[in-house]
């Protein structure tokens, strides 16, 4: 009985023809009956006439009984059956609002939730109902108005979940005003099942979700598990690597696997962590070296991919070496007092620290240098040696990071130190006590252009001591943090490629309280993080904290990292700690490669729960994960069957008997040989279709479709760049190009191809590898970009692949190729249009070419694929072409060159060219490979 209430109709109407069935019992009745073969005796056939009619025999019932079989499964596979568990129909009419979880949660079960997405369209266009499709995480831009189901499936053709949470209440406004023109009839809310927001919130948003639906009947559609899980912590301590998890469901036991990744993909260590039942909260523990523990660029959940799985770690993250020097030598007998008992306590949570063994400041200073620290805090340490000074000023210009801190011997120093960042006062400024006007005083806010600028400053902090500052106009310039009558306590001033960052207090809790509050560890964490970085990384020059920072490498709803698409845009500095991921924001790598800040999926601590425990009043249907069979070919197959076996009926008693038995075998043979036969293939001279017409009829660039919408989009945008140049600088004109999908298009029609690989390429069906091997042997030319050329040239000599390189190896595995070589300098790929020595994109690498494509160069029986008028047939390239070349809408670049030359992308596109031209024309320019032996002999 379950089985029928999940059945539903594609085509409900075309089941009228059930009541056409009366009417054939009638017909089928009133048939004449068989003739019959009697002999011809005169005086029986007289016997036998009778003057009255007869009705006709009847039809025999099981011949009845076909018939209307065969009818009656015809008529249902017309309406196009499907068997569907989930049971999508609601029965209601008008509008359907579908609202769809797309987050980062949704993306382990995403092809669950687009066939629960494709179940609901089909009931909805089997009512006639307009469809209403919203994603929660796509906010607030997306189409509102109630629409065809046929809009709505293109949109879920290549609809995929977002890198960041959902924003519901976003929703509300937009679908308030489409209730107020067109009230829904029923509202859908296909959820993931977790939910990051608070109790209260989601409860609010169900309610008001109500009142904008006019109170139409609400569903919600739930998974049959939420097994949501995010990694929401990552912690470089003193022993190991430790992950934070938090799951959405902790009412059973879980197992997830984790893995530790450096910058460039490659796995450093994998560990496999349990949930307790009952607890929402895990603890994952890499035990790496310190090494290895720097090296570590993110953390990934590997059985459960999403962007909330994954954690990423940047410059801030990183666990330093940081020597810590005292002025003083009385921590020796009261180490409980001493600076260096307050700063291992505060350094202890990021840092490794080490204590020199030796005793004097000099040798000290020189044993911890030498031993590689990143940082070097000296507290209360005055005057240092001629040769000790130029060798800490050295290191320090060289990147590193000098932290000192006031007391006495600082207090009697030399004002002009270099190791200083502003020249000090001589002497120290009391504040309170019986010989003091003036009492202790707070904090003040911390300022704008320094590291601290996000901290709120303690109002419990008291300061009775400092070293002041001389007054000059770059002082502000240089002051972090103030107290509140506006004298510097933390100032800091750049030398080289590191800094020199002086707190005028001490680092004990003589001079201040400081060093007790929950501030001052947070403040060196920052100010250490800073070692090793450009002067621009994390503290922008005075006056710039609208300073940007530009999307690098970018999370999308799967966990993966990849190039920014043509929506994200730059963070101001001083906004980066606040901002949350959304659209415009999406969670990443944010700066440039060599230095960069991560922006997290989840916020630390972030809470998940199960959203049916928040669902009061609400309709719950469960989606099981069962698949949708669509039942119409089974139907049509038993009505074709039944026919033919009607047909078998009527052609046997013409038949001899001897013969009867031998025709029904060879007429069922031949049906069911029919049946089986696979459809006929297209004929070699069928017409040109209209997309091939067009790209014949006006040349174009084309690229292959990935599925990667993101990647898609650039490199469309990077053709599209390059064909404006070409027709600009050349007599070429190419239309707009064109994504082709090589297993069902025609590729003959197109002059070079572009294939962007991406990692996690599917493979590809032996009909496209079919099509892609002719295009080649038919003088086409393939370019297969890899985007990865700086991360192969870190592996280079290690025998690994990229996962790009490994992805394009699984790709061209089918396809016959020639055997491949870098391009040569003198190649007439460099002479085509423009002089090139070199092939860059917004990497630099080497360019594969078939090594015999040199004009004149024949075919070989181990290089099938010949160059066509010395034009290789396959390019290979990481140095992403298209990345260079793109665009966005507004004309500006759409992805940061990883070259600091201002005219990489000038060159970028000038390669562009001069590969269409390569393509395009062939060996003509072949002779200016050898100019200059040409211009030798002239000479002569």
């Amino acid at each position: 009985m379950s089985a029928l209430l999940a059945l539903g109709f594609g085509a409900p109407a075309a089941l009228l023809a059930l009541l056409a069935l009366p009417a054939l019992v009638w017909l089928l009745r009133v048939a004449p009956p068989r003739p019959q073969v009697v002999d011809f005796p005169p005086t029986a056939l007289m016997r036998d006439l009778v003057a009255r009619e007869e009705t006709p025999a009847r039809t025999p019932w099981w011949l009845l009984a076909l018939r209307l079989a065969a009818v009656a499964a015809l008529a249902i596979a017309l309406a196009r059956p499907v068997l569907d568990p989930s049971v999508a129909d609601d029965g209601a009419s008008g509008p359907l609002w579908l609202i769809v979880d797309d987050g980062w949660p949704a993306a382990p079960r995403w092809a669950e939730t687009a066939a629960a997405i494709a179940a609901r369209l089909d009931a909805a266009e089997a009512r006639g109902r307009p469809v209403v499709l919203l994603g929660a995480a796509s906010g607030p831009a997306q189409p509102v108005e109630a629409r065809s189901v046929d809009e709505a499936r293109r949109r879920l053709a290549v609809w995929a979940p977002a890198a960041w949470e959902e924003r519901r209440d976003d929703l509300l406004a937009p679908l308030a005003r489409e209730a107020d023109a067109r009230p829904p009839g029923s509202v859908v809310w296909i959820a993931h099942g977790a939910d990051l927001a608070t109790e209260p919130a989601t409860r609010a948003f169900l309610e008001r979700l109500r009142e904008a639906a006019r109170n139409a009947p609400l569903t919600v559609s739930l998974p049959p598990r939420v097994d949501t899980v995010a990694v929401d912590r990552l912690d470089n301590g003193a022993a190991a690597t430790a992950a934070g998890l938090v799951r959405a469901d902790p009412r059973e036991a879980d197992a997830v696997r984790l893995a530790a990744l450096d910058a460039k993909g490659r796995r450093l260590a994998e560990t496999e962590v349990a949930f307790a039942p009952g607890a929402a909260r895990a603890e994952a523990r890499f035990d790496l070296p310190l090494e290895f523990r720097n090296d570590v660029g993110r953390v990934e959940i590997v059985d459960r991919r999403s962007a909330g799985g994954v954690r990423l770690a940047d410059e801030r993250w990183r666990r330093r070496a940081v020597g810590v020097i005292a002025g003083g030598g009385f921590d020796r007998d009261q180490p409980l007092l001493a600076p260096t008992h307050y700063l291992d306590a505060a350094l202890a949570p990021f840092a490794d620290r080490r204590r020199p063994r030796a005793t004097e400041t000099d040798a000290a200073i020189r044993e911890l240098l030498d031993g590689g620290v990143s940082a070097l805090i000296l507290a209360d340490v005055g005057r240092l040696p001629k040769a000790t000074a130029a060798l800490l000023l050295a290191w320090v210009e060289k990147g590193g990071v000098l932290v000192r801190f006031a007391g006495p011997h600082l207090a009697a120093a030399a004002s002009d130190d270099p190791l200083l960042p502003v020249r000090l006062r001589q002497g120290e400024r009391s504040l309170g006590g019986a010989l003091s006007w003036s009492s202790p005083r707070g904090l003040g806010p911390f300022a704008e252009t320094g590291p601290f600028a996000d901290l709120a400053a303690p109002a419990e902090v008291r300061v009775s001591r400092q070293i002041l500052a001389e007054p000059g106009p770059d002082l502000a310039e240089r002051a972090w943090a103030n107290l509140d009558d506006g004298t510097p306590l933390v100032t800091a001033a750049q030398r080289g490629r590191g800094r020199v960052v002086l707190f005028h207090v001490g680092a004990d809790t003589v001079w201040s309280d400081l060093p007790l509050s929950g501030v001052f560890p947070e403040m060196l964490r920052r100010i250490v993080a800073l070692a090793g970085l450009p002067s621009n990384a994390a503290t922008p020059p005075a006056g710039a904290a609208h300073a940007a920072l530009p999307p690098w490498r970018l999370l999308d709803g799967l966990g993966r990292l990849g190039s920014p698409s043509a929506e994200a845009r730059p963070i101001a500095v001083a906004d980066f700690a606040a901002t949350r991921p959304d659209r415009a924001h999406p969670p990443g790598l944010w700066g440039r490669g060599d230095a960069f800040l991560a922006l997290q999926p989840i916020e630390t601590g972030r809470d998940l729960a199960r959203l049916e425990d928040r669902l009061d009043g609400a309709t719950i249907v469960r989606r099981d994960g069962a698949a949708r069979r669509p039942l119409a070919a089974g139907f049509l197959v038993a009505a074709i069957c039944l026919l033919l076996l009607d047909g078998i009926v009527l052609l046997a008693p013409a038949l001899r008997p001897r013969r009867r038995v031998a025709a029904v075998a060879i007429f069922a043979a031949v049906a069911l040989a029919g049946l089986a036969a696979p459809p006929p293939a297209r004929a070699a001279n069928a017409p040109i279709d209209a997309r091939a017409r067009d790209a014949a009829l006006a040349p174009r660039l084309a690229y292959v479709a990935t599925g990667d919408a993101s990647l898609d989009d650039v490199t469309r945008r990077g053709l599209a760049a390059l064909t404006r140049a070409l027709a600009d600088r050349t007599s070429f004109e190419p239309a707009d190009p064109v994504a082709v999908d090589p297993g069902v298009d025609d590729l003959a029609v197109y002059p070079l191809i572009y294939w962007s690989v991406s990692p996690d390429a599917a493979p590809v069906s032996p009909k496209a590898l079919a099509h892609v091997d002719a295009f080649m042997r038919g003088g086409g030319t393939v370019i297969f970009d890899t985007r990865d050329a700086d991360e192969a040239a870190a592996l280079r000599g290690t025998g690994r692949a990229t996962p790009t390189g490994a992805a394009l190896r699984r790709l061209v595995a089918g396809l016959d190729l020639p055997e491949l070589a870098p391009t040569p300098n003198d190649h007439v790929l460099g002479r085509t249009f423009y002089l090139l020595q070199a092939f860059p994109g917004r990497f630099e690498g080497p360019v594969w070419i078939a090594a015999g494509d040199a004009p004149g160069a024949e075919a070989t029986a181990d290089r099938p694929l010949r160059a066509a008028d010395g034009v290789s047939s396959i390019l290979i390239t990481g140095n992403d072409f298209v990345g260079a070349w793109a665009r966005t809408d507004d004309d500006d670049d759409l992805l940061p060159m990883a070259s600091a030359d201002p005219r990489g992308r000038e060159m970028a596109l000038r390669v562009g060219v001069n590969v269409v031209m390569y393509v395009l024309t062939g060996n003509y320019k072949a002779d200016q490979v050898h100019l200059p032996a040409l211009l030798k002999r002239l000479g002569r």
